[in-house]
């Protein structure tokens, strides 16, 4: 058998919540977030160096959610909060699967999780630990997928996997446009200005400016992640 080599040593990977809902579509699916974690367990065997951001869209999303009801910022807070309850579930479930993992949120929820602090997150990575970061950034205003760009950069990964519910960046909307193609690879300058917003333009901004490659896929597939680690052509390239 042919020994699993990884392309990169230290990864951040970006969960969207809505996927850990599964076909329910709101709340969690426990048989799709044990599938991911197996997958994250087969990286860390490889030597891969794994931190997670984790979105709330599963259980609330921010302004959306709010529909101008609720004070922006409250709103924004609200998903922090919602981000924690994932991450909560994910650290369980590798746990029961043997990978040692350590939360870390932007706000302080000490009876939870250790506060986010980068010299200790990169400590653990260097033990072997999976680091979730919950609470996105910290801040309103800002997305998780901002807070994953802002994580990789202050740990120093490799490359940003954007898990998502779709497969790749596409020409517009698929499920909008029925001529729609999917892209391989793409300038991060070429997503701003055809306003491909795969990502939000503040993350696009703040992975081109650090230049850290983004690697968006499907997560319907767990095993993506393992295939994009260790160098497989899925989903669209971004950088």
């Amino acid at each position: 058998m042919t020994e699993k080599k990884a392309e990169y040593k230290r990864i951040l990977l970006k969960i969207s919540g809505e996927a850990l809902a599964g076909d329910k579509k709101t709340g969690l699916d426990f048989d799709v977030i044990r599938n991911v974690c197996k997958s994250i367990k087969e990286c860390v065997s490889m030597g891969v160096e794994v931190g997670i951001v984790i979105g709330g869209g599963n259980f609330w999303r921010g302004v959306k959610d709010g529909e101008g009801k609720i004070e922006r910022t409250r709103a924004d807070h609200m998903g922090m909060m919602a981000t924690v309850m994932n991450c909560l579930a994910v650290a369980d479930m590798l746990e029961q699967l043997d990978v040692p993992v350590r939360v870390q949120t932007a706000l302080a929820i000490s009876a939870v999780a250790e506060p986010y602090i980068r010299l200790r997150a990169d400590r653990h990575l260097r033990k072997g630990r999976v680091v979730i970061f919950g609470c996105g950034t910290g801040h309103p205003y800002f997305s998780t997928d901002t807070a994953a760009v802002l994580r990789a950069a202050e740990i120093d990964a490799d490359v940003i996997l954007l898990a998502k519910n779709i497969d790749g960046v596409y020409t517009a909307d698929p499920k909008l446009d029925p001529n729609a193609t999917k892209i391989d690879a793409i300038s991060y300058t070429d997503m701003l200005t055809q306003r491909l917003m795969v990502m939000d333009s503040t993350a696009t901004s703040l992975s081109m400016d650090n230049e850290i490659p983004v690697i968006l896929f499907a997560l319907e597939d767990p095993e993506n992640i393992v295939k994009v680690v260790m160098g497989e052509k899925i989903g669209t390239r971004v950088g």
